[in-house]
């Protein structure tokens, strides 16, 4: 293969394809021509110029730099992964150790108002499960016809949804709550059909798309395990 003199004398340029490709080739170049290199300069948007090596370096140690911030953004996950786990067994063995779906029912409001939140409501499609009259829990049954309109609008092709409510959608999910400004809402089931989990807050901007929905996720997993202690699926 020519030289880089040779290429550059024989052709009209060269092009950066071929210099990269001659690199590859002769990986010794840099040893070779180290004076040479030392003595190269490269733009700089700051000092107009700077020497190879020196913009090297810089690229070397931005390259640390970006790898400490996903080393400790890595850290902070993992922390706040262990102390969501906590919290969520800690709340799974508390609902529990419930002696009715009452008691289990009042157990996961007391938590959820214990987060500063307005409280904690859980909806069961009423196809899904046996909770008509003369059922004691007739108030938990959510008609999925009548839901529909609000998985379209709301979650659309998701399992979860944070944000307001809108009058209509509030008097069908919570009839009985007052000055709800924004909700955390999620399907219940591994399949979303079997309801919904709704976490209520007064402040409009308490829940916001593009929060976290992981604690969501597993509470909508768990919850119809121990509902059915107490309800029958149909």
């Amino acid at each position: 293969m020519k030289q880089v003199g040779e290429q550059a004398a024989g052709d009209t340029l060269l092009d950066d394809d071929s210099v990269s490709d001659f690199l590859r080739q002769n990986p010794d170049f840099f040893i070779r021509n180290a004076r040479q290199v030392e003595q190269m300069a490269v733009p700089h948007a700051v000092r107009g110029s700077v020497s190879l090596v020196e913009w090297h370096m810089s690229r070397q140690r931005n390259h640390i730099a970006r790898l400490e911030e996903e080393i400790t953004l890595l850290m902070e996950q993992a922390t706040a992964n262990h102390q969501l786990f906590d919290r969520l067994l800690a709340l799974q063995n508390h609902l529990a150790d419930a002696s009715s779906l009452m008691d289990m029912l009042n157990r996961l409001q007391r938590w959820a108002r214990e987060l500063g939140l307005a409280g904690a409501n859980i909806r069961l499609f009423s196809d899904k499960w046996r909770i008509g009259a003369p059922s004691d829990f007739t108030q938990l049954a959510l008609s999925r016809p009548a839901f529909e309109p609000v998985r379209i609008q709301r979650l659309g092709k998701e399992q979860h949804y944070l944000g307001s409510l809108n009058g209509p959608e509030l008097l069908l999910l919570l009839p009985q709550a007052k000055a709800i400004g924004s909700v955390a809402m999620s399907m219940m089931g591994e399949s979303g059909n079997l309801g919904v989990v709704i976490f209520s807050s007064r402040d409009t901007q308490h829940y916001q798309p593009g929060m976290g929905t992981l604690l969501l996720q597993h509470l909508a997993t768990m919850l119809p395990g121990l509902v059915e202690r107490w309800i029958e699926r149909a």
